[in-house]
């Protein structure tokens, strides 16, 4: 899904999201927030996940309703959403010259389209479902039940969406990333912005703050060292370094990280080095736009 859809599902400080959790008792996870594209994955009882996919397609619908108040089109759009799949499992989905899938558009009224290729750097390909809230539960049952019937062969290789590498403007001395027409506060950034204005030795060109600094092939590369506080590296860095390269690949600069004095078990008044290298006509984490 993309974000505009998922941030509704999570509604306002998580608050939608922990309703369903608790009201079907599923457990409900939603891949990180840097990618255009965010995974929803379900777990737990059979009952506990249709309880909740039948929750977030209402969702869906009602943003759907919502949107048609102040609209001035005169037929409502179909729900529409994408799952993912082993691609060994497609062809059974299939069926011999399409007759299982023809099947099952027939049997709910939902429409239903396999992709023909499998996504990037995965063994899954998307399966695209569109129609009323009902018929697309019910397509999802009947779909479930061949997946059950036939189980994926060899390794599933599973789809990861990758980070969309979005635009950071900074405004107010806040770090925003553009994704569509929205701007989505980036809290780390921000942090990792005001350090280095703390310790740069590089002044800022004036046209650096509103628009993309100069991105010259030939310009020189060169290096700075910020020191960052123990409580405030774990933010920097990320789950697993998921942070850390979500900076890497905004800004364009190579980026590594030494302790400065003891070892998992220094004091907390140590600090860390992020070494960072770039061209001298690019500054790092300054790949801004207008809106």
């Amino acid at each position: 899904m993309h974000g505009k859809e998922v941030g509704s599902i999570i509604g306002k400080k998580g608050e939608s999201v922990k309703k369903m959790r608790e009201e079907s008792g599923a457990r409900i996870n939603i891949s990180e927030g840097n990618c255009p594209e965010r995974i929803i994955t379900l777990a737990g009882p059979t009952t506990a996940i249709f309880k909740a996919f039948s929750m977030i397609i209402e969702k869906l619908e009602e943003d759907i309703s919502s949107s048609m108040s102040n609209s001035t089109a005169t037929s409502k759009p179909p729900v529409t959403l994408r799952i993912v799949v082993p691609a060994s499992q497609c062809g059974s989905l299939i069926g011999k010259g399409g007759c299982k899938i023809k099947e099952i558009r027939e049997s709910t009224g939902a429409q239903v389209q396999v992709a023909g290729d499998m996504l990037p750097n995965s063994t899954e390909r998307a399966i695209t479902i569109a129609g009323t809230p009902l018929s697309i539960i019910e397509c999802v049952k009947q779909i479930c039940v061949v997946m059950l019937e036939s189980p994926p062969k060899g390794v599933t290789i599973p789809y990861r969406p990758k980070p969309s590498g979005s635009p950071v403007i900074f405004a107010g001395g806040q770090a925003y990333a553009v994704q569509g027409q929205h701007a989505i506060p980036q809290p780390d950034l921000t942090k990792l912005h005001q350090l280095a204005m703390q310790q740069s030795p590089f002044p800022l060109a004036p046209s650096s703050q509103g628009f993309t600094a100069g991105m010259d092939a030939t310009a020189q590369t060169g290096s700075h060292e910020l020191t960052i506080p123990n409580d405030l590296i774990g933010c920097i860095i990320g789950r697993q370094g998921a942070k850390i390269n979500e900076i890497r690949q905004m800004s364009g600069a190579q980026i590594q990280d030494r302790q400065s004095g003891g070892g998992l078990d220094r004091p907390a008044g140590h600090h860390h080095r992020l070494t960072r290298q770039h061209q001298s006509g690019r500054v790092p984490n300054q790949r801004t736009t207008l809106i």
